[in-house]
């Protein structure tokens, strides 16, 4: 339980950084949310935890291929927030584009030997 609490509260220490650095210089906040922090904790501690290279390099390689379909709502945001749409609007609209596209990435992935 310890561990479980350190590990969330390192996790929450990144993200409150993020939106501190960010109100003061938006792309410092993005450069530093964009970098895979939490990917790398959750590969330190899955390796801590299990020693399994082979569960750590499967870990990896489905990281990799689930960024990609978050990429879009990074663009899709900004996009409707400067054509007038409301916060919650532009997030959900980014947010459900994303689960959409994560829902077609199994199959499509899956058509090309990729396991997720």
């Amino acid at each position: 339980m310890i561990a479980f609490a350190v590990r969330a509260a390192l996790s929450g220490l990144i993200v409150a950084a993020v939106a501190m650095i960010a109100r003061r210089n938006p792309a410092a906040g993005a450069l530093v949310a964009s970098l895979p922090l939490i990917s790398v904790l959750g590969m330190i501690w899955l390796w801590r935890d299990t020693g399994d290279t082979v569960r750590l390099a499967d870990h990896a390689e489905a990281t990799f291929w689930y960024v990609l379909p978050s990429l879009p709502m990074f663009l899709i945001v900004p996009a409707l927030l400067r054509h007038g749409a409301g916060f919650w609007t532009a997030l959900s609209a980014g947010c459900g584009v994303t689960i959409l596209l994560y829902l077609a990435l199994v199959p499509i992935a899956a058509r090309f030997g990729v396991t997720l």
